[in-house]
Formats: structure tokens, C-alpha cells, sequence
């Protein structure tokens, strides 16, 4: 099997860098995920128990998502907490 350049060196990293099309936070990507599937904040309040008004705060980011917020959207929304969660996590080779 004959790989294209460009795919074999992706293979060989450990992630792929990604161009950044915009600051991508996590109550964007309740928004977008909340969105995707269809539901208004009061749909989405209600299969949550979270106020509509707790979800336009998350979505503005007036207010903290949380990791325990996050795994109740997810279930809802159907993705990874992480995803929400960590949406404007970028990858950095130095750990420390």
C-alpha cells in the first residue's frame, strides 16, 4: 500500500495539528453540540433539570460549566463531557 506524504507524516505524530478557525470555548460548544441536535435551551433545560436560564449563562460563559454540568449535558447531547469541558484545551508538547 502506497501512503501520500503528507498522511504519513500525520501518522507519525502524535496529534495533528489543526488550523484554528476562532476561539472555541465551552459554552460555544454546548451552543453548537445543543444545536446539532436540534433543541431550544428550554428543551434542553428539560431533559437536564438545569434552568434555561443556567443554559443561556453555560452558552454566554457568564458562568462556569463544570465537569458535573458537563457529564449531564453530555448524556443529553450525546458527545464526551471532554468536549465540552475542555473545548478550549490546546495540545502542548511540554508537560510539566
Amino acid at each position: 500500500m502506497k501512503f501520500g506524504k503528507n498522511l504519513k507524516n500525520a501518522l507519525t505524530e502524535k496529534f495533528i495539528q489543526d488550523k484554528r478557525y476562532g476561539e472555541l470555548t465551552p459554552g460555544k460548544a454546548l451552543k453548537i453540540y445543543r444545536e446539532l441536535n436540534n433543541l431550544s435551551q428550554n428543551k434542553l433545560a428539560e431533559l437536564t433539570g438545569l434552568k434555561q436560564a443556567t443554559i443561556s449563562s453555560l452558552e454566554n460563559d457568564r458562568i462556569s460549566l463544570g465537569i458535573d454540568r458537563a457529564k449531564t449535558l453530555a448524556l443529553v447531547l450525546k458527545v464526551h463531557p471532554g468536549l465540552l469541558a475542555f473545548a478550549d484545551w490546546e495540545f502542548s508538547d511540554s508537560v510539566a
